[in-house]
């Protein structure tokens, strides 16, 4: 069976790309904006636009393994969107100054009819941070397609002090454990 990633996204395709395995991208055409605005609870938010994307592709390719997945910030219940723009950005990161958050990241993995869910949750604590220190930051990442405002893998790393994961892949967008592990449920062997 061929493995299709449901994701434009760089940084899974970096992640899936470490685990050795051939894959093709597509792109899912998923409206995220419906959901958002049909769906208030982060996680169910997160798990269904996992599934939407991963189903868009599964159904013209029902014998390929397809990964769809979407991750989220939310901070005291409130979802933060991708920033999009400096102003915004700066904006989240101010809001997560000396706060903890998390990172909910679900993933959908289809072959044939077999479906299977995952969902990490891993808890960020940011250290309090200046303005200047703020968009310093922004300036030097400019992570405004990241959810949160932040690279962690990048310079972004340096603005927190505690983290608590199981698996800190799913920070960078796919809990590659969860999926690997998954992958070989579904059949895959590797490394090869």
């Amino acid at each position: 069976m061929n493995l299709i990633l449901a994701s434009t996204s760089f940084y899974r395709q970096s992640l899936l790309k470490r685990l050795g395995l051939p894959f093709e991208v597509m792109s899912p055409g998923v409206d995220e904006s419906q959901y958002k605005q049909s769906i208030s609870e982060p996680q169910e938010l997160a798990v269904s636009l996992a599934q939407a994307k991963a189903h868009s592709i599964a159904k013209d390719h029902p014998d390929q393994l397809v990964i769809g997945a979407d991750q989220l910030a939310v901070i005291n219940g409130e979802i933060l969107d991708k920033p999009g723009s400096r102003e915004k950005n700066i904006e989240q990161l101010t809001k997560l100054s000396g706060q903890t958050h998390q990172l909910l990241t679900a993933v959908c993995l289809i072959h044939q009819e077999t479906e299977r869910l995952l969902l990490d949750r891993t808890f960020l604590r940011m250290r309090p941070l200046t303005s200047a220190e703020i968009e310093a930051y922004v300036d030097l990442d400019e992570p405004f397609d990241c959810a949160g405002g932040y690279q962690f893998e990048n310079h972004g790393v340096s603005l927190f002090e505690d983290v608590r994961s199981t698996d800190t892949t799913a920070i960078e967008g796919l809990p590659l454990l969860l999926v690997a592990k998954t992958l070989r449920e579904f059949g895959l062997q590797f490394p090869q």
